[in-house]
């Protein structure tokens, strides 16, 4: 199994605060968002950890040359980081070892550990993360809607009827063959000139195209945040990071 970071987009949104730095670099308890990721990932089977940087991607690999970690970790640089972030993930599928399962993650999440331990241990083999706390007024989420037993739709903006909707964390579990059809995909999109476009337009392809294929876990009531703008600093720092069980260990 492969482990994805991508942290390689400006953190435009956060003013000051992701001026002069890359979001995975935020600290919080005094541990940067990727020193967090990978040592919760060294708690599991990985093969290796690829890291995706772009912006201060000096300051990235500077920071790698800190963290400790029995799991091999490689960083790759995107240039074009300004780009979609379907660009940081085609970067990514070139780097993938061939028939590897992959977990997939935006590194500007601050999260329980339980919540990747749901990921890895499911039993679902193309999985998403789905908390079930979100605001219908809330049009920056990423929103996993479904109908039945099945993911019906995956995108910010819902187009297909649904029973419910949950919020995306932005992790992401595929098996081997998921994985190779979502690096076509992707090539595909970059060949055909669409580098603009968020990664997530990718995985919804395969969701709508394959959709016996996905499932989810839901993890409401598992404390995370995605750090976008200055009051998620202020949230993440106020609230979730106490409610972290395991915030003494990463």
């Amino acid at each position: 199994m492969q482990a994805i970071i991508l942290a390689a987009g400006i953190g435009k949104r956060l003013g000051e605060q992701g001026k002069h730095r890359p979001k995975a670099l935020l600290e919080f308890g005094k541990k940067s968002l990727l020193e967090r990721h990978i040592k919760i990932l060294n708690h599991f089977d990985f093969s290796n950890i690829i890291v995706v940087s772009g912006y201060h991607a000096d300051d990235l690999a500077k920071k790698l040359t800190t963290v400790n970690s029995k799991i091999p970790v490689q960083m790759v640089v995107n240039p074009d980081y300004e780009e979609g972030s379907i660009v940081s993930l085609s970067v990514a599928m070139d780097m993938l070892k061939e028939n590897s399962e992959i977990i997939l993650m935006d590194a500007d999440v601050l999260y329980d550990s339980h919540i990747i331990k749901k990921l890895i241990g499911s039993d679902y083999a193309n999985c998403l993360l789905l908390d079930r706390n979100l605001s219908e007024n809330d049009v920056e989420a990423v929103k996993i809607c479904v109908a039945g037993d099945k993911i019906v739709d995956f995108h910010k903006k819902i187009t297909k009827e649904y029973d419910f909707c949950g919020e995306s964390v932005g992790f992401f579990r595929f098996d081997s063959m998921m994985a190779g059809r979502l690096a076509s995909r992707v090539k595909e999109y970059i060949k055909d000139g669409k580098r603009d476009i968020w990664y997530e337009e990718v995985i919804r392809d395969l969701i709508l195209n394959h959709p016996d294929a996905f499932s989810y876990e839901d993890i409401t009531g598992l404390p995370w945040i995605e750090i976008d703008f200055p009051q998620d600093i202020k949230k993440a720092e106020g609230e979730i990071l106490t409610k972290l069980k395991d915030n003494g260990r990463f």
